[in-house]
């Protein structure tokens, strides 16, 4: 079989995965990045869960109030419609999509655009979340962020839920997560088991 040598013209896209706990910054470098190919002049969108109403039902808005255009959806598939001729694909909290994406993201990436990819990666129970071990695991580039421990001060990687919902996918902000570091998660945990 042929295979046709490789020009200088030839579009090499690939995935970039920002995760980490709730309030770790992933929405605000999710947006820094998609607003700098803006700037560049590049074609870009970026999608988000339509389950995810809290900020605004069209933008995504990170916890400091920054915020950018995007186009809700219902389901990965709806992203290769949309996408075409895009440079640049913004996906956010995509610990909420269906598997699905993890072929989505690989499909735009090997058509040629910048896939950018954020969420958590673990749930309230410290358990992967989602799709999104397999998104890390296939991107050629991983940002692992940390928000601060409110209970002592050191980096936090957990997402702590305050409030009783055993229901994994519990949208939710300040009054209802914090983020801790894992000591003070596991003594949080401990802490509610005995208060039930």
């Amino acid at each position: 079989m042929f295979i046709e040598p490789r020009t200088h013209n030839d579009k090499r896209g690939w995935i970039e995965v920002i995760c980490g706990s709730m309030f770790s910054g992933k929405t605000e470098e999710l947006i820094r990045r998609l607003k700098r190919a803006q700037y560049a002049g590049m074609k870009v969108e970026i999608f988000k869960p339509e389950v995810d109403t809290r900020y605004d039902e069209e933008k995504i808005v990170s916890h400091d109030n920054n915020e950018i255009h995007s186009t809700p959806i219902t389901s990965s598939q709806n992203i290769p419609i949309l996408a075409t001729s895009l440079e640049v694909i913004g996906i956010d909290e995509a610990q909420f999509f269906d598997n699905g994406i993890i072929e989505v993201a690989q499909n735009l990436a090997l058509k040629g655009a910048r896939v950018i990819v954020a969420g958590l990666d673990m749930d309230y129970l410290g358990r992967p979340f989602g799709p999104m071990p397999q998104l890390l695991a296939v991107a050629e580039y991983v940002t692992k962020l940390h928000a601060i421990c409110m209970h002592c001060g050191s980096l936090a990687n957990h997402s702590f839920r305050k409030v009783e919902d055993d229901n994994q996918f519990f949208l939710g902000e300040k009054t209802t997560y914090e983020p801790l570091c894992r000591n003070c998660y596991n003594q949080a945990l401990k802490e509610k088991v005995k208060s039930v």
